[in-house]
């Protein structure tokens, strides 16, 4: 689930929103929650473009994340694809054994900002185990989509690079929490779009305004 090197916006990107009712989910449930969209909707898998952003939550700091009022799915889909995940509107999901619902979705514009942000960016690549190839991979992407910003990870509250895991069928895909900053509008529109690295589908590479 790679997304393809892309150095060009083809059309424009929304955010299809909508609010979860639930109770809880597992912490790292993005392969799980890219599954069970899957099930309703298998013609997404075909999409590499269209990227679903893990639900946020309160941490109960064992593993698993609190659902609230709140908490929302995020799917960042081109305007021409909002078809395809239309049908997960008002559905009921199985997520790891944990039961959500979707409510009617609205439809967001993207908003430039000069700063982004991406919870977890991967890179298939050696080097990016780590920070420094990482980030030297990381700006190698955004020059091939000519895009021009300043790319940094921030630190976690331990007072270390914010690294983040994936998990895949038991096995661990590693990234890094991402920003980038000092982005024209033009930019910013263009890096929401596209993003960086692989694994959209499971929410990975796709950035938000950082607020």
């Amino acid at each position: 689930m790679m997304l393809p090197v892309v150095n060009k916006v083809s059309e424009p990107f929304v955010d299809w929103v909508a609010c979860v009712l639930g109770n809880e989910l597992s912490a790292d449930h993005c392969y799980r929650l890219a599954a069970a969209c899957f099930r309703i909707v298998p013609e997404v898998r075909a999409h590499p473009e269209i990227g679903i952003l893990s639900i946020p939550g309160i941490p109960d700091k064992k593993g698993k994340i609190d659902l609230t009022s709140k908490s929302q799915i995020r799917i960042r889909v081109p305007i021409s694809k909002i078809p395809i995940v239309y049908p997960l509107a008002g559905k009921k999901l199985n997520v790891g054994g944990y039961q959500i619902k979707i409510a009617i979705p609205s439809i967001n514009l993207l908003q430039p900002s000069p700063i982004l942000k991406a919870r977890i960016v991967t890179i298939k690549s050696k080097e990016c185990m780590h920070l420094n190839g990482f980030l030297a991979a990381a700006k190698r992407q955004l020059e091939a989509k000519g895009i021009a910003g300043k790319v940094s990870v921030p630190l976690n509250r331990d007072g270390e690079p914010s690294r983040k895991t994936i998990r895949i069928k038991g096995k661990t895909i590693i990234g890094y929490t991402t920003e980038v900053s000092e982005l024209s509008g033009e930019d910013s529109i263009k890096l929401q779009s596209l993003g960086i690295g692989g694994r959209r589908h499971l929410g990975a590479g796709i950035f938000l305004p950082c607020h």
